[in-house]
């Protein structure tokens, strides 16, 4: 029942057989989740997570995968990076989350109504809700936890810009292993 359920889903990408399809997810953006952290920090491209995951897995799974990105984050932020363990850094932090789960919701939604657009049409349309979804839940929050003066133009910009980058990425390591994977060549053709 559950692979029915995720081959149903897996409309956008499918690099691997529908069965692997959350565990590949899941080690595909948790890697870049990590890798992101050290060279971003606070700056990690949640929103192309988001759309990865959404486009690859049902709404719940992919809630999950992103999860345990921001698991990944947290942990670099804390244990590598040395965030300072603070309330408001703490809170923040949860906030990340929330903005990131905000994120999936918004691209599972775009990606349910557009079956028919084409995939690149579809995963930007995706991106463009995700991250509006993203940067709006952490702005909302800013009243109470600071942090305005990060939402420049130029800052939300330069984020959005690393956002669609690194799904441009993430797309084309999906592609790729898709073409190598003899099992899903042989069912496209």
């Amino acid at each position: 029942m559950t692979h029915d359920v995720i081959k149903q889903s897996v409309a956008r990408l499918g690099p691997v057989e529908a069965r692997q399809a959350p565990l590949f997810a899941f080690a595909l953006l948790t890697a870049a989740s990590a890798l992101a952290s050290f060279v971003f920090a606070c700056a990690t491209p949640f929103a192309a997570f988001a759309v990865i995951a959404a486009a690859m897995l049902p709404q719940r799974l992919a809630l999950l995968v992103v999860a345990g990105c921001w698991l990944v984050n947290q942990g670099v932020g804390f244990g590598m990076l040395h965030y300072p363990i603070d309330l408001t850094t703490m809170l923040w932090g949860f906030v990340i989350c929330a903005a990131a789960l905000v994120a999936t919701f918004a691209a599972s939604a775009v990606l349910r109504v557009t079956p028919r657009l084409p995939a690149p049409l579809a995963l930007t349309l995706a991106l463009v809700s995700a991250y509006a979804g993203y940067e709006l839940t952490l702005l909302a929050l800013t009243p109470f936890l600071g942090g305005v003066a990060s939402f420049t133009a130029a800052i939300v910009t330069r984020i959005g810009l690393t956002s669609m980058a690194w799904l441009v990425g993430l797309v084309a390591v999906c592609e790729i292993i898709g073409l190598l994977n003899p099992a899903r060549s042989h069912r496209s053709a």
